[in-house]
């Protein structure tokens, strides 16, 4: 199922990590992302893990394993990613103390939009803000 209704996203931006684990634990604890699944090989490489926020949901895995994917991503620099979240300004306290690297503050954007913007450990900039399009159209 795709669109607006029913419990599977649409979308799912997709990262790979050099430590994943850091990665998920990052997005769990400072972003408040709810961890929905980890897979790991038997080394404890994360092979896939997928995150929720909100409708959301980002997959991650391991850097190095191989496979397709992997082999695309090699080269690819830091993605961004918008995240609807309802408040703000406490999602952006949460972080804070957690240690994040705030971009920028929570600010109101001439859209309509408050948000503000993270980089995470691997480089990867998150933005959280209240901006929502309307799938309805």
């Amino acid at each position: 199922m795709t669109g607006t209704q029913g419990a599977r996203p649409g979308i799912c931006p997709t990262l790979l990590y050099a430590d994943a684990k850091a990665a998920v634990r990052q997005l769990t604890e400072a972003f408040g992302f709810t961890e929905l699944s980890v897979y790991e090989g038997e080394d404890g490489t994360v092979l896939h893990a997928e995150l929720a926020q909100g409708n959301g949901v980002v997959m991650l895995g391991s850097k190095g394993r191989g496979g397709v994917f992997d082999t695309a991503m090699k080269d690819a620099g830091p993605a961004g990613v918008y995240v609807v979240v309802d408040d703000v300004d406490a999602h952006h306290r949460r972080a804070v103390e957690q240690g994040a690297e705030i971009l920028m503050p929570p600010t109101d954007q001439d859209y309509g939009s408050r948000d503000y913007m993270a980089r995470d450990a691997e480089g990867n900039i998150w933005s959280f803000g209240t901006y929502a399009p309307d799938l309805q159209g």
